[in-house]
């Protein structure tokens, strides 16, 4: 997306970063400082005018949330804050069991919730005096959804104004992106969440830039196929018209390198980012990318391979029926791997 990565590792956007006073802010100074781009959620705890402040370049995620005349407004504001790309997402999860046994996270951060988490806060003091020396408390509210004469809705009010909207059709992500397109002057613009043959067809046809496999961590259906699964048959039927990311399940060096053997550009990260986060802010965002250089390093060099630039699934050692084709129209099996039957 014309951005040059010193890894081919990117910040995935995930909401409500509050687990860290600083949250989105210090994952974007990590990013800066590790050569990568920051992908940030609408739902984020920082403003994208705080973000990108950091230097880091960013590409702004989208929701289909709310009226297209206030869409247009968040994509303007991203535009003129200096985002480098825009990402959509249109398969957030509408199960509502999915966060069963999570931890809670109130509506507001007010007296009655804190007495109530008071037992959990307690018994962590240190990330207690993270906010408390900067006499702050996790910010529970999403800036980046502002509109005009309204104040900051919070994360569950976001999350209304998602199952108020009527889901997108194809010529509505051909709206988002001719939109964007013309508001940045043709910035690059990714679909997230594809994981079928058709669907990616559809995406070409719509004009993206890019496409992220990801199956949003199997939130709506847990028998979905993993994310790697379904990345070649995607990568083979659109590789060589648009960049191909993988989103989800990464967790070390070795996997970002079977991902780009497989026919990703780069890889996002998510879950492993926030743990960093948590732990010890930017410096632990840091130490999660040192990680995963590491491991690529580590991988290459026990394949004898000289750069990513040089993996193939040559490289793999494949089982057979690994590769999940999903939705493959009649005239794209040549390649494939067999479609699963519905």
């Amino acid at each position: 997306m014309g951005q040059p990565l010193s890894l081919p590792v990117v910040i995935s956007p995930t909401g409500v970063q509050a687990v860290h006073p600083d949250g989105e802010v210090a994952v974007a100074r990590a990013a800066a400082a590790r050569g990568t781009v920051m992908g940030l959620s609408n739902f984020a705890s920082k403003s994208v005018e705080e973000v990108t402040a950091t230097g880091a370049p960013t590409f702004f995620q989208m929701y289909w949330t709310g009226e297209r005349d206030v869409m247009v407004q968040r994509m303007q504001r991203a535009h003129d804050a200096g985002s480098k790309g825009l990402i959509a997402t249109l398969d957030w999860s509408f199960s509502s069991g999915r966060d069963w046994g999570s931890p809670e996270i109130p509506e507001r951060l007010d007296l009655k919730a804190a007495v109530r988490l008071a037992p959990h806060v307690v018994v962590r003091p240190r990330w207690l005096w993270s906010f408390g020396r900067r006499g702050v408390i996790p910010d529970l509210t999403a800036p980046n959804l502002t509109a005009p004469g309204r104040s900051a809705p919070t994360f569950f009010g976001a999350y209304y104004e998602w199952m108020q909207t009527a889901p997108a059709s194809w010529e509505d992500v051909r709206w988002m992106r001719d939109t964007w397109s013309e508001l940045s002057g043709g910035a690059p613009f990714m679909l997230k969440g594809v994981c079928r043959v058709d669907d990616a067809l559809r995406a070409v046809d719509a004009g993206v830039q890019a496409i992220s496999v990801s199956n949003h961590g199997g939130n709506n259906l847990d028998g979905t196929p993993a994310a790697l699964r379904v990345l070649k048959p995607v990568a083979t039927a659109v590789g060589n018209q648009v960049e191909i990311v993988l989103d989800g399940g990464v967790r070390r060096g070795s996997d970002v390198v079977k991902a780009v053997a497989l026919g990703a550009r780069a890889v996002m990260i998510g879950r492993a980012y926030l743990w960093g986060l948590a732990a010890n802010g930017q410096t632990g965002v840091e130490n999660v990318l040192d990680i995963l250089r590491s491991g690529i390093d580590s991988a290459l060099m026990g394949l004898g391979v000289m750069s990513v630039a040089d993996l193939s699934e040559d490289d793999l050692l494949v089982p057979e029926g690994f590769h999940r084709a999903l939705g493959v129209p009649p005239l794209h099996t040549s390649g494939l791997a067999t479609p699963m039957t519905r």
